[in-house]
């Protein structure tokens, strides 16, 4: 009945409602949709093609992203923007992460970009993440296997792109913090399919040429400018880690953004954050240097005059003493000091001997005690008591042996066979003296003796 009444009441309100009408403005209906695609759709990864892209000077950024069939408006705001190691461009795969929601002032939908990356980048980035944990399984990326970054090279050869900005960006900071550093720029390829093969082989032939020789590097800078996690993939391979492990040159690695990391960072002996920060760390600041060396000149002068007045001091000292000028006092002083130490000697020899002579009379003691008579004695006497206590135990033993032998041939007496002869009984045996138990065990002529307790009588069965 409850649910019947419920029903009924329901449907009363339900044909009020078609008879009210519901009017939305058009900021209310679209405040709804937003807020059932925000509620329905929630984050999504889309993938597609960038197209129509636009910067803007607040530093966010709109684009389309389509495929074949459809086109999604993106917003990739500032400071998502900011997170993202990736230089949008139109034409570009790319894969977002992102939020489904409406532009209310225009009514479009739109997706708001939280994060993008370069179509197939998910799967690099997890063989970057295997590679690495595997290499640090191995012990490539221990601390104590690292080569020291030398304080002031000679010479730095940078293994990188000739072209490329982070070249020129880390030789203009070498000449102009030291530019009596030597620079060799070995030129590789740092980007494509032939990149790591390269910068194994430079690696190589610098050790080889060093081992040799021909040439001497103090310090080798692996460095590129920055780029998405497929641009930097080079630096990412198995056999570029491996050979920055082998070499025995100090390797600094300079590669990317200050939030780039590769494998390579992890495998050299220091990562830079930038080409730019590589360059001030392998060198020092000429006026760095002379305002050490002016610092260093200031000390070793005031330690050199301190050191004079010092030893001035002290000459002027040994010259008043009286060393020099009362030689009988000091002569009087050391046959003082001479008695002196005399009377402590023999005080402390006297207490040596006495000593010694306490020591003897203890010795004395315990050797007359160890003495064979002694022990002779004391030996005796623990026999003597032995003895008699034994021939005691014995005596009291064989008293109670006999006793129980006694009691036991009495036992055996009276249990014997014979016994019941004094008390009026008799026994019949056979002719063999064989005791008879049984009447059928004997035949008419049989021979039987019958024991009685004052002698035997025999007879024969009828």
């Amino acid at each position: 009945m409850d649910d019947l009444f419920e029903f009924s009441k329901n449907l009363g309100s339900s044909e009020k409602k078609k008879e009210e009408k519901s009017i939305f403005s058009v900021s209310e209906l679209t405040r709804k949709i937003r807020n059932l695609l925000e509620y329905k759709i929630g984050e999504v990864w889309v993938e597609g093609e960038i197209s129509n892209l636009r910067k803007q000077a607040s530093g966010h950024q709109y684009f389309t992203l389509k495929d074949p069939n459809s086109q999604l408006p993106c917003v990739l705001f500032r400071g998502n923007a900011s997170k993202i190691n990736l230089d949008l461009e139109d034409g570009q795969e790319i894969e977002v992460r992102g939020e489904i929601s409406v532009y209310e002032p225009r009514g479009n939908y739109q997706l708001i970009v939280r994060n993008a990356q370069l179509k197939g980048q998910g799967n690099l980035q997890l063989e970057f993440e295997a590679l690495k944990k595997r290499l640090n399984d191995e012990g490539l990326f221990r601390e104590e296997t690292k080569n020291i970054i030398p304080s002031f090279p000679n010479t730095i050869c940078i293994v990188t792109s000739p072209t490329g900005a982070a070249v020129r960006d880390m030789i203009s900071v070498i000449q102009r913090r030291a530019p009596w550093v030597k620079i060799i720029v070995y030129p590789v390829l740092v980007q494509g399919s032939q990149a790591s093969s390269q910068i194994v082989e430079a690696l190589t032939n610098i050790e080889k040429w060093s081992n040799e020789g021909k040439i001497s590097i103090d310090t080798i800078a692996l460095t590129r400018g920055g780029g998405s996690l497929e641009d930097l993939w080079p630096f990412n391979e198995e056999i570029t880690a491996r050979a920055i492990h082998k070499i025995n040159i100090p390797i600094v690695s300079a590669i990317g953004h200050e939030i780039d990391f590769t494998i390579a960072d992890f495998v050299a002996d220091l990562r830079a954050p930038t080409p730019s920060a590589a360059a001030e760390i392998l060198v020092p600041e000429k006026e760095e240097i002379q305002r050490n060396l002016h610092n260093l000149n200031h000390t070793l002068k005031s330690r050199v005059i301190n050191t004079i007045e010092r030893q001035n001091e002290r000459i002027d000292y040994l010259g008043t003493r009286t060393l020099v000028n009362e030689p009988i006092r000091i002569l009087s002083e050391l046959e003082q000091s001479t008695d002196w130490k005399s009377e402590s000697l023999q005080k402390s020899f006297l207490e040596a001997l006495g000593n010694k002579e306490k020591s003897i009379a203890s010795f004395n003691q315990r050797l007359t005690l160890c003495h064979p008579a002694q022990q002779f004695e004391e030996v005796s006497g623990k026999l003597k008591i032995i003895s008699q206590s034994l021939e005691h135990n014995l005596s009291k033993k064989f008293n109670e042996l006999e006793e129980k032998y006694e009691r036991s041939a009495l036992s055996l007496k009276n249990l014997g066979p014979y016994s019941v002869l004094e008390r009026g009984f008799s026994l019949t045996q056979d002719g063999k003296g064989n005791l008879i138990t049984s009447s059928k065990e004997m035949s008419s002529g049989d021979k039987i003796i019958t024991r009685l307790k004052d002698g035997d009588l025999k007879s024969t069965i009828d």
